[in-house]
C-alpha cells in the first residue's frame, strides 16, 4: 500500500468521525485508529500470542507452579513531569538518518510540536512531536529498539 493511499485513508478517518478502520490488501494490513480528539494513528499488527518473550511459561504451568511464595515487588517511584508515550507500534529512532545528529538530547529544552524522534512502522517514518513544553529529563528508549503502543519514550519536566 503506498503512502498516498495511507494519507487518503487518514484524511477519511479524520473527516468522517469514525473511531477505527482496518484495511487488508493482499498480504498487507493497515489499521488506522483515532485516539480521542488526537490525529489518527497507524497501528502495526500485534505480536502473535504464541511468541512469549524470554521463554515465559503460561499461568499455572511448570513443575514448580504454586510452590513459590509471593514476593512483594518494590513500588517504582512515580516519574515527575510529563511522559511522552508512543502513539504506535514500530521502531524508535532518535535521528532522521544514521550519522545525523539526534532530534533531542537529555537536558535540552523542547517546545510543544517540536519533533523528538521517528517511529518507523510498516516502512513509513512517522515524526513524533512533543506534546508539552519543557526540558527533557530522560530518554526512555534506546535507538533502534522496537516500541509498543503507549510505551513511555521521553520524560519532559
Amino acid at each position: 500500500m503506498d503512502l498516498r493511499k495511507l494519507k487518503k485513508l487518514i484524511d477519511l478517518v479524520q473527516e468522517s468521525g469514525i473511531g477505527e478502520i482496518e484495511i487488508t490488501e493482499g498480504e498487507e494490513k493497515v489499521r488506522i485508529s483515532r485516539q480521542g480528539t488526537a490525529a489518527p494513528v497507524i497501528m502495526a499488527p500485534a505480536m502473535s500470542p504464541m511468541a512469549m518473550p524470554g521463554g515465559m511459561m503460561p499461568l499455572g504451568g511448570g513443575p514448580s507452579a504454586g510452590t513459590l511464595a509471593p514476593v512483594a515487588a518494590p513500588v517504582p517511584e512515580e516519574p515527575k513531569g510529563h511522559t511522552l508515550k508512543s502513539p504506535m507500534v514500530g521502531t524508535f529512532y532518535r535521528a532522521p538518518s544514521p550519522g545525523a545528529p539526534s532530534f533531542a538530547e537529555v537536558g535540552q529544552s523542547v517546545t510543544k510540536g517540536q519533533t523528538l524522534c521517528i517511529i518507523e512502522a510498516m516502512k513509513l517514518l512517522n515524526e513524533i512531536e512533543s506534546d508539552a513544553t519543557g526540558t527533557i529529563k530522560a530518554i526512555l528508549v534506546e535507538n533502534g529498539q522496537p516500541v509498543e503502543y503507549g510505551q513511555p519514550l521521553f520524560l519532559i519536566e
